[in-house]
């Protein structure tokens, strides 16, 4: 039986009143167009561009991971990621889906034993301040990610921590306190991991950042913490099985891409909204957000010419979100799809007392169960946008262990380099970053980047 369904029918014409897509194109065209992409992402996958296609199957490198995951899981009681993006947005998501985003509050005993998770992605130094006097530094590694060895947030926080740690336990000990995870030969990382003896672990040279959360970079503190790493890639080989047909229709991650970007290209649905029903996968969400936004929004094709295209995701969680966001998706503009999950026998519910019998408004909620209430509540949520012609598909998800989540990741990353591919983009380069990070170092003064001159601030335009 299949862990993970997808189920489009409200992005087809019958169900929205004739607003949505026309299931005969899912055997013409639409069908055609995914054959095309499926090709392109097929040759660069066997080309080896898209690295991340073969991490479920990269047994050497899971074993040296949970190696030090099983040494690392008895010698600290926190573990805290220093990354940005996808260095720390993918052990946000793996921490808070299996383990549940309450996981540093337990007290040892609930957690086994098992060290806390802490990601610091920012440099606010308020953050930074209140993370390090909450936690004994003594007790605590800290996992120094960056695919490149040289991103300036990442390697600032490396740098104060590394002063705080020296005034705390001494320069002999302090390096015993950090792990790198970056690229195998090159970067400033590397060279300090190989001339100083810290210990470290390899990203893949054809992985990028935000494709490589089923990579030590988010499996390092997922396997300290306990979580079966092993399940995650066996889920997502098997979405990787799931996803070697070019036939449309028996590819789930391929009728994810071309229906949403047929909604965007064909219908000016441009906004893609990611909305589980759970809030251990509030993290996914927007892990899937950069995900689906640097992977496709992009100045140029393929062929070079100015296309200043690609979709707006934004992240949501029901039912939440249905006290926000809601009311802007029924009745604001026409130009959303929203991507609901739904998540099925994820655990003992809690039930809905009857001691308030007397009140007859609340007599509807007596004796049920909160879980009932918050798939009621997402179906009820589905149908309203559907009778209001608003499309949706929903991921309908048999329990959330980490086998599941490892399919559903994989998904998530194989239906973003289809899209790339239908939109004709690189969805592995992320060029519009990069001027930022020049004026940045200019702006500090780094070695071979000239500052640039940053006009005044009129006053006319301040209030």
């Amino acid at each position: 039986m299949r862990r993970i369904i997808l189920d489009y029918g409200n992005m087809m014409a019958p169900n929205l009143g004739g607003g949505g897509i026309d299931p005969d194109r899912l055997d013409t065209d639409l069908a055609e167009r995914f054959r095309s992409a499926f090709e392109v992402v097929e040759a660069s996958r066997v080309s080896g561009e898209m690295g991340f296609f073969r991490l479920p199957y990269a047994s050497e490198l899971h074993a040296n991971t949970r190696e030090l995951a099983d040494r690392y899981g008895r010698e600290f009681d926190n573990i805290v990621v220093l990354g940005i993006g996808g260095s720390a947005l993918g052990a946000c998501t793996l921490r808070d889906a299996l383990l549940g985003p309450l996981w540093n509050e337990f007290d040892d005993e609930a957690r086994g034993h098992l060290p806390r998770i802490f990601v610091l992605d920012n440099v606010d130094p308020i953050s930074v301040r209140d993370l390090l006097t909450h936690i004994d530094i003594r007790r605590t590694l800290f996992n120094v990610v960056s695919k490149s060895g040289d991103t300036a947030e990442t390697m600032a926080l490396f740098l104060a921590i590394e002063g705080f740690l020296i005034e705390e336990v001494g320069s002999d000990e302090t390096l015993s306190h950090f792990l790198f995870t970056t690229d195998s030969e090159n970067g400033v990382l590397r060279s300090i991991a190989n001339r100083e003896g810290i210990p470290s672990l390899p990203i893949p040279h054809d992985v990028g950042g935000r494709f490589s959360i089923l990579s030590p970079a988010a499996l390092f503190p997922a396997a300290v913490a306990g979580i079966d790493t092993a399940a995650l890639l066996a889920g997502a080989a098997r979405a990787h099985d799931r996803c070697r047909s070019a036939a449309l229709v028996e590819n789930p991650a391929g009728i994810m891409a071309t229906l949403l970007h047929s909604a965007h290209t064909e219908s000016a649905a441009s906004i893609h909204v990611m909305m589980p029903y759970s809030d251990r996968l509030r993290s996914f969400s927007q892990w899937f957000q950069q995900l689906w936004a640097e992977s496709l929004g992009k100045a140029h094709d393929l062929a070079g010419n100015v296309v200043n295209t690609g979709p707006t995701p934004l992240s949501a969680v029901g039912v939440s979100d249905q006290h926000s966001q809601l009311q802007l998706f029924m009745e604001g503009p026409c130009d959303k799809v929203v991507v609901f999950i739904a998540v099925t026998g994820a655990g003992p519910d809690v039930k809905i007392g009857r001691y308030r019998s007397d009140l007859t408004p609340l007599a509807y909620l007596q004796g049920t169960a909160v879980g009932h209430l918050l798939e009621v509540e997402r179906r009820a949520t589905t149908e309203a946008l559907r009778q209001n012609r608003r499309p949706t598909m929903t991921f309908e998800i048999d329990g959330l262990d980490a086998e599941t989540l490892g399919e559903l990741l994989m998904l998530m990353c194989i239906a973003t380099v289809y899209a790339g591919a239908l939109y004709g983009v690189d969805p592995l380069d992320q060029p519009g970053v990069e001027l930022g990070k020049r004026l940045t170092y200019g702006l500090l003064g780094r070695e071979g980047f000239g500052g640039p001159e940053l006009p005044d601030s009129n006053p006319r335009w301040r209030v």
